[in-house]
């Protein structure tokens, strides 16, 4: 039996936020069992971006913004991890409630907004840990920085971060910080994206290693959008993309009685956006650079659809909160 079968009606019972804090203390406090509990996790690596991953399924950012937990979540099985999105100063996010499920539709609608203690404390906890495998750092502006100053912010990021990332992923697609996504259009992409490719070799040669850089981009763009943001990722040599963050749209849960809350909806109603996402990538990026599929990942089928359709490699989030840990093994072994 899947021992998260047991604990979910308890997570479940109590405000989603509540049982998201309390699931991190206890992952954190049952680390070193963490082995014997969940079903071991073969290796199976890839090579994606220069490096190298234990397996081909990682944690989706958002889970643990701050670090806090890289120990524990390592002992589940992940092939890499990805942190944050944290931001240059620590910020409280939106009001609560801000974090609602749908277990109807395997669904979470958040409207966070990027809470989190900020990336030098982040930087902090990645140091005491012990985790040595791939890491991804989200990087984000905070919600009172003019979107005209954004850049600021990824730049004061990307900098912290660069001596302890595996790679560092620009979120520009959170729909919970005001504002943000219009910077994954036209003149303030390309302003942003050359701007962070510009420090990136700056960064190389002052610290003597290469830490990619990845761009996290919505369900909901058109398919024009979609190519002219492939262009510009091959234009300015990204290294990858993430496909996709939550939607907005509402369409797969009409109906529903938190259908009309604000935030981003993630889980099952946004797994064939965002796999339409990586197909239309993959068509116009033709392998010049690699996929991140991520959204809606509830099974190995899933995973399956994602990788078939051009990606190399899937995160899960939502999933995780559904399934359990054993979805890591599930996909790992079926793929």
């Amino acid at each position: 039996m899947n021992p998260y079968s047991l604990l979910r009606p308890l997570l479940f019972s109590v405000d989603p936020e509540i049982a998201h804090d309390l699931s991190l203390k206890a992952l954190m406090a049952a680390k070193n069992a963490a082995g014997l509990i969940y079903p071991k996790v073969p290796d199976k690596p890839v090579t994606v971006m220069g490096l190298t991953f234990k397996n081909p399924v990682g944690l989706a950012a958002g889970l643990d913004k701050n670090g806090d937990c890289l120990d524990g979540l390592a002992a589940l099985g992940f092939g890499f991890l990805e942190i944050g999105t944290v931001t240059p100063r620590p910020q409280a996010g939106n009001p609560k409630p801000r974090l609602f499920r749908l277990p109807e539709h395997e669904a979470i609608i958040n409207r966070m907004g990027f809470n989190n203690k900020g990336i030098d404390y982040l930087l902090e906890q990645v140091k005491r840990s012990a985790y040595s495998g791939v890491l991804g750092i989200n990087i984000g502006k905070n919600a009172d920085t003019p979107i005209e100053n954004a850049l600021d912010d990824y730049l004061i990021c990307f900098r912290k971060a660069y001596s302890v990332a595996s790679y560092v992923t620009m979120n520009i697609s959170s729909p919970n910080t005001k504002n943000l996504r219009q910077l994954q259009q036209g003149d303030e992409l390309k302003k942003l994206v050359s701007s962070m490719k510009e420090e990136q070799l700056k960064l190389q040669t002052q610290y003597g290693r290469y830490v990619p850089l990845v761009l996290k981009i919505a369900p909901d763009l058109t398919p024009e959008e979609v190519r002219d943001i492939a262009d510009l990722l091959m234009q300015f040599n990204i290294d990858g993309v993430i496909a996709t963050n939550t939607t907005i749209s509402r369409d797969k849960i009409t109906g529903h009685s938190l259908a009309t809350e604000v935030g981003g909806l993630s889980g099952t109603p946004v797994k064939e956006m965002a796999t339409e996402v990586v197909r239309l990538l993959a068509a116009e990026l033709n392998g010049s650079l690699p996929i991140i599929a991520a959204g809606g990942v509830m099974n190995a089928v899933d995973a399956r659809e994602k990788i078939k359709a051009g990606a190399s490699l899937v995160q899960i989030y939502t999933g995780l909160i559904y399934k359990g840990a054993s979805l890591i093994s599930e996909i790992v072994n079926e793929m």
